[in-house]
């Protein structure tokens, strides 16, 4: 029997504290593709639709593929955008039976109305189409999962690497899972446990620690008959939101009992192990004394800043690192991204090799990382800012950081651009002439996800706290809406 299945990629973790609201341009500026043209751009990809197709090759599916869209973390998603990006996946459930639907979301989304952005998709969902047929997402492991998405869908899966490298196989993953209960085979649920804390201590990463033990055990568990999924989410700590924190959930049918005892433990472990910080977070100082003493032999010392990540909702505009790492003489360095459109402006009537100086950064909330700063040097390029990515996560993806430039500032290449996103691909900087291989300093604004393809070139890497909104000191972010006590705001 060949099933007809609806499948959709929707995305975005919400940084409740930031300023900047969550539109539907800044979907259409990362991407925005419907059908047939998200199948071409990322049906070949490490991708969940990748993932997704490649079970309905191999199953004979008829897959109507609705949207694939994803925005930058940022602040909340506005209706309007939340209706833009939903409406096609919506319009083909009104249009034709299925006899199963298979999603890719994040987990972390909320909008200017809901909490719990997926859990009303899937609400949504469920109205068209009814209780009987079997929904299937996936998720990423840094989601706030809630009890209503665990009842809204049957089979409830998370990626199990951070940084996430395996989107396409947790998605095949489902895909099977989803084919055995649309075959009649299986009657899957999904449990949720549930610990008070903003997140799991070292953000859930699964290149050490804590979290390798706990994933061996995962998988170990889905070997049961009856256990066909095991997710460990570490949840996203910059959404003030009820329903905040770390998840472990078992998708499985019958007693469930066996598979309660195994969440539950894991979530113990979590909770007892909370004190065990793996990352040490230096100040933007020592991070710049630590540079400044390196000569680039044996490879670069990578300096990522946790704090203005944009991949977790920072602004990306934070200029104390940059300011210290000027300050300490570190040269042969670059230093990306500064995410600053207004300064891309201001540079675009310039002509490379001028020398120029400019207001740089600090422009959304300079409470967060620092005010602008006032720099002179050398303009080295200007760019549309498109590329394609070549590492673990972003390899064979087009991708754009809008208008952008480089600036060359006492031995420093800044990479100045105008869509906020983390670094986490070196073509992110050698589209643009710099490269980082050749540098004794690449310092990043990414948390984890710039180990997939900057440690391999790394003499070193140092991680540090500027201060900016994804600052791993979750105290200092103003929270009214979690519930308390919470670890680790109440100790």
């Amino acid at each position: 029997m060949s099933f007809r299945v609806l499948t959709a990629e929707i995305s975005h973790e919400t940084n409740t504290f930031s300023v900047r609201p969550t539109d539907s341009t800044a979907f259409a500026d990362r991407y925005y593709l419907l059908g047939d043209e998200a199948i071409s751009q990322r049906g070949d990809a490490n991708t969940e639709l990748a993932g997704f197709l490649d079970v309905a090759r191999t199953r004979h599916w008829r897959v109507m593929h609705a949207v694939s869209t994803s925005a930058p973390p940022a602040g909340r998603v506005t209706r309007r955008a939340l209706v833009k990006i939903t409406e096609p996946l919506l319009e083909l459930a009104r249009a034709q039976p299925f006899d199963g639907i298979l999603l890719a979301l994040h987990g972390a989304m909320v909008s200017e109305e809901s909490e719990d952005a997926e859990g009303d998709i899937l609400a949504r969902l469920r109205e068209i189409v009814g209780s009987e047929i079997p929904i299937a997402i996936t998720l990423d492991p840094h989601a706030n999962v809630t009890r209503r998405m665990c009842k809204l869908a049957e089979i409830v899966l998370s990626y199990k690497t951070y940084p996430h490298v395996d989107m396409r196989d947790i998605a095949t993953q489902a895909g099977e899972i989803l084919h055995s209960a649309m075959a009649g085979e299986i009657s899957p649920r999904t449990l949720r446990v549930h610990r008070p804390m903003l997140e799991e201590v070292n953000g859930g990463r699964t290149d050490r620690g804590p979290m390798i033990e706990r994933l061996e055990r995962a998988r170990a568990h889905e070997t049961h008959p009856d256990a066909f999924a095991v997710s460990i989410n570490a949840g996203f700590g910059n959404a003030d939101v009820a329903e905040v924190g770390p998840t472990v959930l078992v998708t499985y049918q019958g007693d469930a009992a066996p598979h309660k005892r195994l969440a539950e433990e894991i979530a113990d472990d979590i909770w007892t192990r909370r004190g065990e910080v793996l990352s040490n977070f230096l100040s933007v100082d020592e991070a710049a004394a630590e540079c400044r003493a390196h000569d680039g032999d044996g490879g670069p010392v990578v300096l990522a800043d946790y704090s203005d990540n944009p991949g977790g909702g920072a602004y990306g505009d934070a200029t104390l690192l940059l300011s210290a790492l000027l300050e300490a003489g570190a040269e042969n360095a670059c230093f990306g991204p500064m995410v600053d459109g207004q300064a891309v402006r201001d540079l675009a009537g310039r002509k490379p090799g001028e020398t120029v100086t400019i207001a740089l950064g600090g422009r959304t909330d300079p409470r967060y990382g620092g005010p602008p700063l006032t720099v002179t040097g050398t303009l080295r390029l200007l760019s549309d800012g498109n590329y394609v990515g070549s590492g673990p996560i972003l390899r064979g993806l087009k991708r754009s950081w809008g208008p952008t430039a480089v600036l060359s500032v006492a031995g420093i290449e800044i990479l100045i651009v105008t869509n906020g996103s983390q670094m986490l691909d070196l073509e992110q900087f050698r589209a643009f002439g710099i490269d980082p291989l050749a540098k004794a300093t690449v310092a990043l604004k990414s948390m984890q996800h710039f180990r997939a393809a900057f440690e391999p070139i790394a003499a070193r890497v140092i991680v540090c706290d500027s201060g900016a909104l994804c600052t791993p000191n979750l105290a200092a972010l103003p929270y009214q809406n979690v519930p308390r006590p919470v670890f680790p705001l109440d100790r």
